[in-house]
């Protein structure tokens, strides 16, 4: 009696087995998924970084005396003195004040955010008024 429900049981369970994938299958079914995460990997990271790399490269490379500038330590200021094949540039902070950085470390370039820009002191409004 108990004997038959087991093998009644087995028999549905292997009917319901039947169905489902085989090994290679479900290994080839993975494996499709690990590839369009690395594909996805590289469109969202891997590219975008490559190409702000490149851009920054080339920025680096076109850079010219009379330049402004920001420095990896936020310091604004011109190039004053720039040599091809040397990594180091003079940088003029104004009032006098040159530093020497590395030309990897300047970030940006002429950019809107270093053009001049109304002030945000009252007391500079006042006196424009």
């Amino acid at each position: 009696m108990l004997i038959s429900k087991a093998y009644a049981a087995a028999e549905e369970v292997s009917d319901t087995l039947a169905g489902a994938p085989g090994a290679g299958e479900a290994f080839a079914w993975n494996m499709g998924l690990v590839l369009v995460l690395v594909v996805l990997f590289y469109v969202l990271l891997i590219m975008p970084q490559q190409k702000r790399f490149k851009e920054h490269s080339q920025m680096l490379q076109g850079l010219k005396k009379g330049d402004k500038v920001v420095t990896g330590g936020g310091l604004v200021g011109k190039i004053e003195k720039i040599e091809e094949g040397n990594d180091e540039v003079v940088v003029d902070l104004g009032s006098g004040m040159k530093v020497t950085a590395l030309r990897s470390t300047i970030h940006g370039k002429d950019e809107p955010l270093l053009r001049d820009k109304p002030s945000n002191d009252p007391k500079e409004k006042k006196k424009s008024l």
